[in-house]
């Protein structure tokens, strides 16, 4: 999952960016509302949730949020703020936020919030996907091999590993690119090695064949990975 991260005090942005890391999270984080409309207006899409700071150089968070409901836009909001007043409440809910957390907050709290804006988001992909005996859960990052799932065994995968395996159970036969593996599964900014597609496929598929899954991701030559299976995710 994607979370564009919109804060501008660097300890607290890199504070929350590394947490949410440690859960697999995608984040891009920018500093100011400029860049983030930005990031809005071309990439929007791609995002599962958005973090904005009330009081941002550039623009505010309640801009953003304002601009967004505007364009029909219905990307869950969390608004980040030391405003603490009803009345500030109510603003921020008015401008289109969906949910609201008073700073100093608890990392616990912060994760609470974003797993209830995925299940109230109508829009929300699938929490638990399944192919053949293989389910990964979303929600709590587990991932097991076998039907009975209170017996399954636990694969273990770093989140990298996580958030690639996910991304091919999301889109099956299909053939995905190295670049597009890229664009969805690293942060904006970033400059990954030439290899590290590959090195991460290698380790992934290793450590599933460790565990006697057989997953078929197999290499495209000169073209990119496909999981190949009759099978929807279910």
């Amino acid at each position: 999952m994607r979370i564009l991260l919109v804060e501008d005090e660097p300890d607290l942005g890199a504070a929350i960016k590394r947490n949410l890391h440690q859960e697999a999270y995608i984040v891009d984080w920018v500093q100011n509302g400029t860049e983030a409309e930005w990031y809005l207006r071309d990439k929007a899409q791609e995002y599962t949730i958005a973090i904005f700071d009330w009081l941002l150089p550039g623009q505010t968070g309640i801009e953003l949020c304002r601009k967004l409901r505007l364009q029909k836009n219905t990307l869950p909001v969390l608004m980040l703020t030391a405003k603490d007043s009803i009345e500030d409440r109510v603003a921020g809910l008015d401008a289109g936020a969906d949910d609201y957390l008073i700073k100093p907050f608890g990392t616990s709290e912060l994760l609470a919030r974003l797993r209830a804006l995925q299940r109230r988001s109508l829009s929300i992909q699938p929490q638990q996907l399944q192919i053949g005996d293989l389910t990964l859960d979303c929600g709590t990052h587990e991932i097991s091999i076998g039907k009975d799932l209170e017996r399954g065994q636990t694969i273990l995968l770093t989140n990298k590993e996580f958030q690639i395996l996910e991304y091919f159970m999301r889109h099956p036969n299909r053939i995905v690119t190295r670049d597009q593996i890229l664009d969805r599964l690293w942060e904006y900014g970033t400059e990954p090695t030439s290899n590290v597609v590959a090195a991460q496929m290698r380790r992934l598929r290793r450590k599933l064949e460790q565990y006697g899954c057989q997953l078929p991701i197999e290499t495209i030559y000169g073209i990119g990975y496909r999981l190949s299976t009759n099978d929807e995710p279910k």
